[in-house]
């Protein structure tokens, strides 16, 4: 049972006994200021102002944030947790991450570093915006340096099933039933109708089927399980990772295709994501990797978790064609 829940807007005065009482603020000091930290799609995340310094609280819910008539594992806190105190030990990750500051699993909070007011990466997906293949180098390395974690480190990691099996439902399966509740038309005009002809595929629909059932199962590596723009901010020029509250360990391709379904969906060329994939160096089924490329692609376009995509009618459906030719080839 949680004891203690946190709003955007609950009162100043609760924020501050909160800080206070585990030793988190001074006792002179107080919040003046709460405001959003990011879209937070999952949880509550907001930016504590103090009079001295800045924090960022997180806290589950048994629900999504974002949607809240979407039932979701209130455990995905320790998940997050849990992967911070792995990544503690490797120094190179955790640069490359915000500290935790306290951890509150008990009501499911976390209170983290605050990088400042910075941006993420969604801007990716508009057509004018470029990333600097450096940044691609460190995503890249990133995922290599995570996924070569020793297996001895990880043996304990929580499975994150229940997580993991609400989005599965949102990857291989909701966006591919040809009635389900969500008119593609109120995105983009026309978009309902094209998406039919892999809604109705029965070979595409079957290899979906297969590679989700991997997703599912045990693997070897530790994911971070939603390495995409939203879960990358940029910090003086270089990309600091957040949020691996869908972390669990798996295959490595899972990763490594949705951060390269990404790239492709911000207009990113395959020659600078075929240099930057030389900064990986774990063996890969690449086969593997192109299919959950595809289907994430798939699965933003037609699906319900919706990406600021600047493309027309024409636009998605060369990505849905270029999906379908990576799931299937």
């Amino acid at each position: 049972m949680i004891m203690i829940t946190f709003e955007i807007d609950s009162e100043l005065r609760q924020y501050t006994e909160y800080l206070r009482d585990h030793g988190l603020i001074e006792k002179d000091d107080q919040v003046t200021q709460v405001s959003k930290a990011g879209e937070g799609n999952m949880n509550v995340v907001v930016r504590l102002q103090t009079e001295q310094q800045s924090l960022i609280l997180k806290q589950s819910r048994p629900f999504v944030q974002k949607y809240p008539q979407l039932k979701a594992p209130i455990e995905r806190i320790r998940v997050e947790a849990r992967f911070y105190q792995v990544i503690e030990r490797h120094a190179e990750l955790a640069r490359r991450m915000p500290r935790i500051l306290f951890r509150d699993l008990a009501n499911h909070i976390l209170v983290i570093e605050d990088l400042g007011r910075v941006q993420d990466y969604t801007s990716l997906y508009a057509k004018d915006v470029l990333l600097e293949e450096h940044v691609l180098g460190d995503l890249f390395n990133f995922l290599a340096l995570l996924h070569q974690i020793p297996r001895d480190e990880i043996l304990d990691f929580p499975s994150n099933l229940e997580l993991r099996k609400l989005n599965h439902e949102h990857i291989f399966s909701y966006p591919f039933m040809v009635e389900n509740g969500f008119d593609l038309d109120d995105v983009t005009p026309g978009l309902q109708e094209a998406s039919l002809i892999y809604k109705n595929s029965e070979s595409l629909k079957s290899v979906v089927e297969e590679v989700g059932q991997i997703y599912l199962g045990d693997g070897a590596h530790l994911l971070h399980g939603d390495f995409y723009p939203g879960s990358w901010i940029e910090v003086e020029g270089m990309p600091m990772v957040l949020d691996p509250e869908f972390a669990f360990v798996g295959p490595a391709e899972f990763d490594l295709g949705v951060l390269q379904a990404h790239l492709r969906l911000g207009g990113v060329a395959m020659g600078p994501i075929d240099r930057s994939m030389k900064q990986y160096s774990v063996d890969l089924d690449h086969a593997l990797v192109r299919k959950y490329c595809g289907i994430e692609i798939l699965r933003r376009v037609i699906g319900l978790a919706q990406l600021p995509l600047d493309a027309d009618l024409n636009d998605k459906i060369e990505l849905l064609q270029e999906a379908h030719s990576l799931v299937l080839h």
